[in-house]
């Protein structure tokens, strides 16, 4: 089915945890071990399979994002 039908229907494409792996750079283990440690994003099951719609993986790495650290007032240098 072609990215342009599903649209069409409402519904939003999905990732397998291969292409989230690959999108983050990591291999597919770590994804696996995230989930089981309650860490990972939410994902869907499809029969033995797991999927993860794109606005779960935004939602989940906004909440992985770290903040910038603050700066030091003052300019005390050393």
């Amino acid at each position: 089915m072609d990215s342009e039908r599903i649209s069409g229907l409402g519904l939003e494409p999905m990732l397998t945890t291969s292409e989230l792996a690959e999108y983050l750079g990591v291999q597919a283990q770590a994804i696996y071990d995230l989930r089981a440690d309650g860490r990972g994003p939410s994902g869907i099951r499809v029969g033995r399979e797991i999927r993860y719609r794109i606005c779960d993986v935004r939602r989940w790495l906004e909440r992985l994002h770290e903040a910038e650290p603050a700066t030091t007032r003052g300019g005390g240098g050393r």
